[in-house]
């Protein structure tokens, strides 16, 4: 069964752009991403859009439809009444290169800025050896696809750009956060405080725990939950719980 869907996108590139409407077939079943593609196919053939798997993996084609940050390959017709006007543009919180697609050097920037894990001395790759609980904690945060719908939708990138040289954002301090979580990163006997860096050199003071991240993640990780605010607890307790501090002195003295 299919209908006729009004459609409103962003058409343009880093200069000027505007929202055009066009009116689209839509059959039963089809998502977001199939509308884009029949759009390109008949009526905007030099329409420019990200995607790559159309299965909800790659992170390719991530847009903002009616407002809310989406895979579009993941957003069903369904979802939206028949007469209702959808709108599809860019990612927000990064510079347009044309259409919907958008420059997001920036996360690549900031993911290298992370320092990597750290291994444990004296353990072959091969003889790393885990409790099934930890590896548990650690896979939620490995399933993110790099969609960066959670750096996009985060306020602090998304409304001050100023604030982008001095904070990584909710992608990359999650990932933080699951090496400092590691049984196996060794980075403080290598000299690096993973908490204080975070809340130094990446920004983590940023956070205010709206939670948004979390809800446009297409994978379901709860990254403010299991990830932000126990680092922030962790990183709290590091540099002002008086225990703490004393413990880390005696540690040192005896060291």
């Amino acid at each position: 069964m299919s209908y006729t869907a009004h459609f409103r996108v962003w058409r343009g590139d880093d200069k000027s752009g505007e929202l055009r409407d066009f009116d689209v077939e839509v059959n039963e079943g089809e998502v977001v991403l199939d509308i884009i593609h029949r759009l390109q196919a008949t009526q905007a053939s030099d329409l420019a859009v990200r995607w790559n798997c159309k299965a909800g993996k790659c992170g390719s084609c991530s847009a903002e439809v009616n407002g809310r940050p989406r895979l579009m390959c993941m957003t069903r017709m369904s979802v939206f009444d028949e007469s209702e006007t959808i709108t599809v543009a860019p990612m927000r919180a990064f510079p347009v290169v044309r259409d919907l697609v958008t420059d997001v050097s920036f996360n690549y920037t900031k993911a290298r800025e992370i320092p990597s894990f750290a291994p444990p001395a004296g353990v072959a790759p091969g003889e790393y050896r885990m409790m099934q609980e930890d590896v548990g904690r650690s896979q939620e945060f490995r399933k993110c696809i790099e969609c960066f719908l959670c750096q996009n939708t985060c306020h602090v990138v998304r409304d001050h750009e100023e604030n982008k040289p001095v904070f990584a954002g909710p992608r990359f301090l999650m990932r933080i956060a699951e090496l400092d979580m590691h049984p196996l990163d060794a980075a403080e006997e290598r000299g690096l405080d993973r908490k204080r860096s975070a809340q130094e050199e990446h920004g983590l003071g940023y956070c205010n725990i709206t939670k948004c991240c979390t809800e446009v993640c297409p994978e379901h990780i709860k990254i403010t939950d299991n990830a932000l605010i126990p680092l922030k607890e962790r990183a709290a307790d590091r540099k002002y719980d008086p225990l703490v501090w004393l413990g880390n002195k005696i540690r040192r003295r005896e060291g």
